[in-house]
């Protein structure tokens, strides 16, 4: 091929065409892989790789369709996209540009409901330390459903035939479709800050996993988690259950069922009450005649019929202590006397007045008064009072002799 004849491309015009190609060849595909190297940048766009065993394709899918999935895309998911297949020409890569992410097996409802039971769960939101006591018998009851459904309808019913005085408040909202969930989320904060019910019933009658879909929302069970009243969840589905119900403080079946859980039937709180008062009645009669046979054979005891010999006894008794009282206390002031006279003794002989009156003296060097001891501790001209027996007398040394053993 001669130079005039051959087609130089530049890379973009290259890189254009093949996107033109691809583009044509696969406007839109099915693609089955494994979910790798995701990435969320502030954009709130969605970057990652599907993979299989043996290829990996680059994947995009904008917010303005991610928003709108139900589960949370995580690596390590088998995923099916749908998607055109188009080329980034910033870089000359290839990729799919994702409209719908299903998971592979589990539809995306039921994912997403896996993925936020675990996490809720994780946070202790299902723990029954945190579940509040119905109120035996509330005046008023809170109850978050719509207005038109049979719920709704189910619950006064209910309650007006089993205790027509129960007064119920209603909190309306829509229980399915976009926002129900914000709606439901509201109407238990609006609840708590009324603060005019002592429990809130929130419900709908059955449906499909869709239907439903607004009581397995994160905004709801954050609402049920912060109420300060407690909550029953009663949705319509006797089998499965929903996040409402994990978090609630009860779980009713059925919109009836709550009511029927939350309100006892007057007939069997009149049953009840009378049941407890024949109770009572048995028990003040069994006490009274228990404590009319104490009596009766207290009464007829020894110590009721002779009472004066009774007394008597105790009299002599009394006595008897006493005089073996005086006797011990005798005795132990003569053992007192005899030693404290054997002390005095040992005393006398240990004094130094004792010594004096034998015949010695004690020595004292003035004016400190110190006893002398030896002839060293003095000098000439010190003075000395000397004390013996009766009395004492002063001196002036005049000479000092040191003891001259033989």
């Amino acid at each position: 091929m001669s130079g005039d004849e051959r087609h130089v491309y530049t890379i973009g015009e290259l890189t254009r065409n093949i996107k033109q190609v691809l583009e044509e060849e696969f406007p839109a595909v099915w693609v089955e892989g494994e979910v790798s190297n995701l990435r969320i940048p502030s954009s709130g766009h969605m970057y990652f790789t599907l993979k299989d065993e043996s290829a990996e394709l680059h994947a995009v899918m904008f917010k303005g369709l991610n928003q709108y999935l139900r589960f949370k895309l995580e690596n390590g998911l088998k995923v099916v996209a749908f998607g055109q297949v188009s080329v980034y020409q910033r870089r000359g890569e290839y990729q799919l540009v994702v409209e719908k992410l299903e998971p592979r097996g589990l539809g995306a409802l039921q994912l997403a409901f896996e993925q936020l039971k675990k996490r809720l769960e994780s946070e202790g939101l299902f723990k029954e330390v945190h579940k509040k006591p119905i109120p035996l018998l509330p005046v008023r009851i809170g109850v978050i459903t719509s207005p038109t459904g049979a719920a709704i309808r189910d619950i006064i019913n209910v309650v007006q035939r089993r205790f027509a005085n129960v007064e119920i408040l209603l909190n309306p909202v829509k229980v399915q479709g976009q926002g129900a969930a914000e709606e439901i989320g509201k109407a238990l904060d609006e609840l708590n800050a009324l603060g005019e019910v002592e429990v809130i019933i929130i419900g709908r009658g059955g449906g499909s996993l869709e239907d439903l879909w607004a009581f397995n929302e994160e905004v709801v069970a954050r609402a049920i988690y912060r109420s300060q009243i407690p909550v029953i969840s009663a949705v319509g589905h006797e089998i499965d259950y929903t996040i409402s119900d994990f978090v609630a403080d009860l779980r009713a079946p059925t919109p009836s069922a709550a009511a029927e859980l939350v309100v006892a039937a007057k007939e069997e709180l009149v049953n009840k009450i009378e049941a407890l008062e024949d109770r009572m009645k048995r028990t003040l009669l069994n006490t009274l005649v228990l404590l009319k046979n104490r009596l009766t054979r207290a009464r007829e005891s020894y110590a009721f019929r002779q009472p004066g010999e009774t007394i008597r006894q105790h009299q002599q008794r009394i006595d008897d202590l006493m005089r073996n009282v005086t006797l011990r206390m005798r005795h132990l002031l003569e053992m007192g006397w005899e030693r404290l006279a054997t002390l005095a003794g040992r005393l006398e002989s240990l004094s130094p007045l004792g010594v004096l009156s034998r015949g010695y003296s004690l020595s004292l060097k003035l004016p400190e008064r110190v006893v002398i001891r030896e002839a060293a501790a003095l000098k000439v001209g010190d003075e000395v009072e000397t004390r013996v027996k009766e009395g004492s007398f002063l001196s002036r040394v005049e000479k000092i002799q040191k003891d001259h053993s033989p």
